[in-house]
């Protein structure tokens, strides 16, 4: 049977990596089901917000196939309105499933301080007012952001089309000196071929959002992971 070991809830909006990057890494004995929220093709402030009225209808659905965790896979729309923007949808959706649920957002923050972070450089796709909400998030975390750089991108379906070598580029680009790791961002920016290597040109931990996603959710449904491919996080527990 599919999922023997653990069932896996996602939720994700118009990302085209998230699925691909969540069930290449998971065991074997894991499966993953996924519920998309509508997110017009622009990510912005705006239309994310509205993209969480979709939060309880993915997670009701979710509930159907008796999942053992759920995670909600969208980086800027869990952290909209600071760190109690993932908090509030972690609770959310583990009261819809009686069961832990992880928000990527929340996910992050628990993977740098898991690997005692306390300055980061941020690469990501988006556009600059994304940005000053991330910024503001991690600040408001406790870390010091070194230096954040974005593409401008407002498409998600472009964000999901550019290939990993462009995030591995952007995440040399903005390194600096005193960051203690470098954190990818958005769940639909391709990382998973890319963050062994970094780490080593680097360095210094790499994290992705759908790297700190996988390994938070795979830590609260109790299944072991044993992917030396996905960098320093994955050789970690909270």
């Amino acid at each position: 049977m599919y999922g023997s070991r653990a069932r896996l809830g996602l939720i994700i909006p118009s990302s085209t990596t998230s699925e691909p990057e969540y069930t290449g890494a998971v065991p074997e004995d894991a499966s993953v089901h996924v519920a998309r929220m509508r997110l017009e093709d622009t990510a912005t402030a705006e239309t994310l917000r509205e993209m969480l009225d979709s939060v309880e209808r993915c997670g009701s659905l979710l509930a159907t196939a008796n999942v053992d965790a759920i995670g909600f896979a969208c980086t800027v729309g869990s952290l909209l309105d600071g760190p109690e923007t993932a908090t509030d949808i972690e609770r959310q959706l583990s009261r819809l499933t009686d069961g832990p649920a992880v928000a990527t957002a929340a996910a992050v923050d628990r993977a740098l301080e898991t690997l005692g972070v306390h300055t980061v450089a941020v690469a990501t796709p988006y556009i600059d007012d994304l940005n000053d909400l991330e910024r503001a998030f991690l600040e408001a975390c406790g870390y010091e952001v070194t230096a954040i750089d974005g593409l401008g991108l407002e498409s998600d379906l472009a964000m999901g089309a550019q290939p990993p070598s462009r995030a591995a580029r952007q995440a040399r680009a903005v390194d600096t000196p005193d960051a203690d790791c470098v954190f990818i961002s958005c769940t639909n920016y391709r990382t998973f071929e890319i963050i062994d290597d970094l780490e080593a040109d680097l360095g210094k931990p790499v994290v992705s959002s759908n790297q700190a996603t996988l390994w938070n959710l795979l830590e609260v449904a109790g299944v072991e992971h044993d992917r030396p491919s996905l960098g320093t996080l994955f050789d970690r527990s909270l």
